[in-house]
């Protein structure tokens, strides 16, 4: 017998609302007490509060300045706002004033991409006003046509005074401004994840959120006196509706706070929870799972005398974007139960933006689910049908698996001026069609996979296309032959991802195989910021296509969790020991912890972690550097491991030798060769610090040399304590040249600079050359010969400003505005207001102070100092100029008045090659694939040992 659609009707008091603006005029004047409190600081203790009444004051004075740059009812609005308090003020703006917001999320330090984006977003919109903040807008790139209005600007302080206690919800008694839209308007358009040049937009009207705030709040039975918690960013459709606007709708408070606080520390979730007695939170499943490895911190927290945990308030998580496996689930419940944790408040749920959100909940987990590996996902709110069907969408029976379709009046209609989207997303008889696979068992669905070509890695989905279209980018993956695909172990908290490519590689080339898989990895880290599981070399055949030539992922996932895959595993495995040295297993107890701490990084057993084998070439990125430390530091001790200690010590030997030995982080003797990759019987490469002395930059660019040839980074001195700066040019090139001999005796040599460093390189190449060796490349990467008038142009603070920004610690409106306002002050305050400026996560990332950031703005002071005086003499044979869009002008400019003059200084011809980027994002995760693959060719040709 067929599964009978899910329905019920709509509450009445719905009916009573017909513009999403209603809801906030509503909780305004009903519970003018109530209102959101934003939480700030590293551990959840600082917050503000905003009333309801003040709120709608707020976005009431917001509209009027919206108004004056010509907005009408309907228009388009994209919001790029990183205050929490901005952006719900101007968001509400918008839907008070009829105008249809489009929450959007910055994509910093990587302009090419947020330029696409920002194009995309342009033209689908058909012109809308972007709204952002002072800081963001000095940082857009240049988008032909785009109209940006600066928030601060728009508050002109002209609003007429509003008593919110007086508003009515009649028509007629609106406040002055105010559109009251009708249920069929659009409300609200939200972009899908995915790729920032081809994102849609879904729609949602009035009708539809009003019919989801009804069905969320019967289901969860929130009410006027409870707390709600969010801590997912506004472009995320959970966090706008889930965790705001219902709340809002039945007038209870909420607190938010910024993505990082909980990310960095995922106990900051309950702890917060505690602290201000939440009542409904939300999360997705993927932080359960650290939460359940930190249970044990909690104990040991409050035994040592800190803040007790106490969730009794807590009634219940709705946790949904991923499957939520059930023995996470159970260890979660039972793990925090001694502090108050009900049995029954983990609610697994099911919504998507097309669905405004969560529209499923399971209300009975765990009971419901013994011996299942994943939670069902319960029963539809109201309004709410659902049903599965097979591949000609015919309904099939209960506990048969097909496709998950949905209707209701909270269900989209579709997306925004994309008609075929729309047609691929919405049957004949207007079900929507989720994507998902599912059944129907006793009127509760239950996921059993995707139909999309998407993974799903803790919360977020990546389109299968967009990374197979990165990496067939690199060398040696056949084009048409990549697949990027999810898979899922028993028992893991989430999807992880599966990546196949097919080698152009002979078969014999163990060396260059390595190399591939150890790039292909670290493109999807670099650009997306996870690892993929698995990574299988295969060849064309394995590869099943339709008769189109389309891949299909489906059928590669079915003979990987089949076991056809496993030969493949085991032989990558058995590569990537050979290629590691072998195994040397750890000894002793520091040793062996960090084994597990690598092994829980780099998602392996700690039994197959050598202790010889560098934290980088195992995979280590400069963006797990930060997670390294914070993992040593809880589980040593509270040991406070320095960057350039993972840099110098990378193994687990090194890094317990340093952690046991006495003295562990003194200086020692100075050495200015950091080795980031030791492997490859090729020339070894030396790169040149820029001018802030530092090599982490070097660090990603690296990675692409494994196994075939050494990348050194040279490190200036005077960061360490004891150690004084260089005192002349010449003395760096002269410590450098010793420094590079020592590690590599007799040329050829490859030697090359970034920015600063791509005059350091021409000297030491000079001086080699006069020792009688052969350099046979010399690289500069986006750096003329002359740079004395760059230098003269920079005094302390500038270069300190210049320090911060490139270190991300202030956006780039600050870099041009703060030199005029700090020079007048004393040099040490000068430091310390840059470092207010700092997000505290960054700081703590790069491990920095007033004292450390004040050491490291005097070494760069001194390496511009040494600048100031360089003039360029003498020849090379030949040079190889990487030029990117400079500081300032244009690239062509740049190329013809500045680069060319390396001309002067060669005996013979130089080649000049044009890279992606901009001088500061060259290496940048964007650009840096691209960027390796024509250095690395360059030196191939250049040394003639590829």
């Amino acid at each position: 017998m067929a599964a009978q659609p899910l329905e019920n009707s709509v509450p009445k008091e719905s009916k009573d609302l017909r513009s999403v603006a209603q809801i906030l005029l509503r909780a305004a004047h009903d519970h003018p007490e109530s209102g959101v409190r934003y939480v700030s600081g590293r551990e959840g203790g600082d917050s503000t509060h905003q009333p309801y009444p003040e709120l709608l004051e707020s976005a009431l004075e917001l509209l009027e300045g919206l108004r004056a740059r010509g907005l009408r009812p309907r228009d388009t609005v994209a919001l790029l706002l990183t205050g929490q308090r901005e952006f719900l003020t101007v968001f509400w703006a918008c839907l008070l004033g009829g105008f249809v917001p489009c929450p959007m999320a910055p994509v910093p330090g990587d302009p090419a991409r947020w330029a696409a984006q920002l194009a995309h977003v342009n033209a689908l919109l058909e012109g809308p006003l972007l709204v952002t903040d002072e800081a963001l807008a000095a940082e857009l790139p240049d988008v032909p046509g785009l109209a940006v209005a600066v928030v601060d600007e728009l508050r002109n302080g002209s609003a007429a005074s509003v008593n919110a206690r007086q508003l009515t919800l009649g028509a007629r008694q609106l406040p002055p401004g105010v559109h009251l839209a009708d249920p069929e308007d659009l409300a609200l358009l939200v972009l899908t994840s995915g790729s920032t040049g081809h994102s849609k937009a879904v729609m949602l009207t009035h009708g539809n959120i009003l019919a989801s705030m009804a069905g969320k709040a019967d289901k969860q039975r929130l009410t006027a006196i409870d707390i709600t918690f969010n801590w997912i960013s506004y472009d995320h459709v959970a966090a706008l509706l889930e965790a705001h606007m219902l709340p809002l709708y039945v007038g209870a408070g909420q607190l938010h706070t910024e993505p990082s606080v909980i990310l960095e520390e995922p106990l900051r979730f309950l702890r917060i929870i505690s602290r201000h007695k939440v009542t409904m939170t939300f999360t997705p499943n993927f932080l359960l799972g650290p939460l359940n490895a930190s249970a044990g911190a909690v104990g040991e927290d409050m035994t040592a005398g800190g803040e007790a945990l106490d969730l009794s308030s807590l009634r219940h998580i709705v946790s949904g974007g991923e499957a939520n496996v059930v023995a996470t689930g159970e260890a979660f419940l039972a793990h925090y139960a001694p502090y108050g944790l009900r049995p029954g408040a983990l609610w697994p749920a099911f919504g998507m933006t097309e669905t405004c959100a969560g529209s499923l909940y399971n209300r009975g987990f765990p009971a419901g689910d013994e011996g299942q590996e994943f939670a069902n996902l319960g029963t539809p709110v109201l309004g709410l049908r659902i049903r599965v069907v097979d591949e000609d969408h015919r309904e099939l029976p209960p506990g048969e698996v097909g496709e998950l379709q949905l209707s209701g009046p909270m269900i989209t209609s579709g997306y925004y001026r994309d008609a075929t989207a729309t047609e691929e997303a919405l049957t004949r008889d207007g079900w929507f069609r989720s994507g998902d696979l599912g059944r129907i068992d006793d009127g509760r669905l239950t996921l059993v996979g995707r139909s999309k070509d998407s993974i799903i890695v803790n919360g977020v989905n990546y389109f299968s296309h967009e990374i197979e279209a990165a990496l067939e980018q690199l060398e040696g993956v056949a084009g048409g032959y990549t697949a990027a695909f999810p898979t899922r172990r028993p028992g893991s908290d989430t999807e992880q991802l599966v990546i196949a490519v097919s080698p152009e590689l002979a078969e014999d080339d163990e060396a260059g195989l390595y190399r591939l898989l150890t790039a292909v990895r670290s493109t999807v880290v670099i650009h997306w910021g996870f690892r993929p599981s698995l990574v299988l070399p295969l060849p064309k055949e394995a590869f099943p296509k339709t008769s189109l030539g389309k891949t299909l992922r489906r059928r590669m996932r079915q003979r990987l969790e089949a076991g056809g895959f496993d030969d493949v595993i085991e032989r990558v495995a058995e590569l990537t020991t050979r290629r590691l040295g072998g195994h040397t297993p750890p000894e002793g107890g520091t040793e062996r912890v960090l084994a597990e701490i690598f092994a829980e990084m780099f998602d392996t057993a700690p039994d197959r972690i050598s202790a010889t084998a560098s934290f980088f070439d195992l995979g280590g990125t400069s963006l797990d550097i930060l997670r390294l430390r914070r993992h040593v530091a809880r589980r040593l001790g509270g040991v406070d491991l320095p960057v350039i200690t993972v840099l110098t010590a990378p193994t687990v030997r090194q890094l317990a030798a340093r952690l046991t030995g006495d003295g562990a982080f003194g200086p020692g003797e100075y050495d200015p060769v950091v080795p980031l990759q030791t492997g490859g019987e090729k020339t070894p490469l030396f790169c040149v610090h820029p001018g802030v002395g530092e090599v982490l930059v070097f660090v990603n660019l690296a990675k692409y040399f494994v196994g075939d040839r050494p990348f050194y980074a040279l490190r200036a001195r005077g960061f360490n304590e004891g150690e004084k700066p260089f005192a002349s040019f010449e003395e760096m090139v002269d410590t450098y040249v010793r420094a590079i001999r020592a590690r590599q005796p007799h040329g050829p040599y490859a030697v090359a600079g970034y920015s600063y460093g791509g005059a350091v390189a021409f000297e030491i190449a000079k001086a080699l050359e006069a020792e009688g060796e052969r350099v046979d490349f010399i690289g500069s990467f986006n750096l003329p010969p002359h740079i004395k008038y760059r230098m003269e142009e920079l005094d302390f603070i500038e270069t300190a400003v210049n320090l911060a920004f490139f270190l991300d610690l202030i956006n780039k409106k600050q870099s041009l505005d703060l030199p005029g306002e700090l020079r007048p002050l004393p040099r040490e305050e000068q430091l310390a207001r840059l470092l207010r400026l700092a997000p505290p996560d960054r700081l703590a990332e790069l491990d920095l102070d007033l004292g450390r950031f004040g050491t490291w703005a005097e070494l760069a002071h001194g390496l511009t100092d040494l600048g100031r005086g360089y003039q360029p003499s003498g020849t090379v044979r030949s040079m190889t100029v990487f030029y990117a869009i400079p500081l300032r002008g244009t690239k062509e400019d740049w190329l013809a008045d500045e680069l060319r003059r390396w001309d002067e200084h060669t005996t013979g011809p130089n080649r000049y090659l044009d890279v992606p980027g901009e001088h500061y994002t060259l290496m940048g995760p964007r650009h840096v694939a691209a960027f390796q693959a024509v250095l690395r060719r360059e030196l191939d040709r250049a040394l003639g040992d590829g």
